[in-house]
């Protein structure tokens, strides 16, 4: 008999706790579940991070798994350059020639230049971002040392996050010399420029107002937004590999994201980063509303 109440009542407590599991919790518990339904519907690994930029709430899956970056590397490079010019090593305003040893093909402008290209440290910074232009971050990668921004990023807290050759270098590649970080580590990061704790707040800002000024079209993330939502961002992109980091300027929610996904092939659903995106959008756009649900837009 004893026995049986014992039961009843572990019962009647586990109910009960099951029971005060809070709304939000249940939303997010279903958010999660549904990304892993869109990752589960493709052949390659996936991972994601986002983090709630006013309430540090996060939603993560495969957070901690170390992805080939692509460009998106050229963030932490972005961040090297102002960090040595605020050391004043160089000013931004110094100019760089571009060197035929340090011009490669893939993504950007400069090597189809004819005529010798000069240009300063910041306009480089602008055509990496931008124009994601390997042949302005392999310049600015021999300017401030590639062992300089990995050491920056591990002083950081950032030991997975590791710039290890330069672009279009398949020499490097076929040896696993890949530039690599996680998604947990590229959302710490984009949380790092969001509040101004990069250097400083004006550093900070400037670096920001160069991955807002990448253009929308360049975005996988921005295919599972509303139109007038404004992002900073850079993707990446090479074989077998798509990333993205990002911070979404959602109306009072700003929110930072990571999407990566590597073995990538043909059978790879096109549209994983526009489904995920939208899904983790979905779920913070809701979290603005009231504890009983209602959403009031001002």
């Amino acid at each position: 008999m004893k026995r049986s109440l014992l039961i009843i009542g572990f019962c009647v407590l586990h109910l009960t706790v099951f029971g005060q599991l809070s709304v939000r919790e249940i939303l997010k518990q279903k958010t999660e579940k549904d990304l892993q339904t869109i990752m589960a519907a493709s052949p390659s690994l996936s991972g994601l991070m986002a983090v709630d930029l006013s309430s540090g709430e996060s939603i993560s899956i495969n957070e901690n798994v170390i992805f080939t970056q692509a460009s998106a590397i050229k963030i932490p490079i972005l961040m090297e350059v102002y960090k040595q010019a605020h050391e004043k090593k160089f000013a931004l305003s110094d100019i760089r020639p571009i060197l035929p040893s340090n011009t490669v093909a893939g993504s950007g402008i400069l090597n189809v230049m004819v005529d010798p290209v000069n240009l300063s440290i910041r306009n480089l910074c602008v055509l990496m971002i931008g124009l994601s232009d390997n042949s302005a971050t392999n310049t600015l990668i021999e300017l401030v040392g590639m062992k300089n921004v990995t050491n920056t990023m591990h002083s950081l807290g950032f030991s997975n996050t590791r710039l290890q050759r330069k672009m279009i270098d398949q020499p490097a590649s076929l040896r696993n010399e890949e530039n690599i970080s996680t998604p947990a580590e590229a959302v710490r990061i984009m949380k790092l420029l969001y509040e101004g704790k990069f250097i400083d707040k004006s550093t900070s800002e400037e670096i920001l107002s160069i991955l807002k000024n990448n253009p929308i079209a360049n975005s996988k993330i921005a295919n599972g937004l509303p139109a007038n939502v404004k992002l900073a961002f850079k993707p990446g992109g090479m074989g077998g590999v798509s990333t993205e980091w990002a911070i979404v300027y959602l109306s009072n929610r700003p929110y930072a994201i990571a999407i990566m996904e590597n073995y990538k092939t043909s059978a790879t659903p096109t549209g994983v980063f526009s489904a995920l995106s939208k899904r983790v959008f979905d779920y913070f756009s809701m979290m603005k509303a009231t504890k009983y649900g209602v959403l009031i837009e001002n």
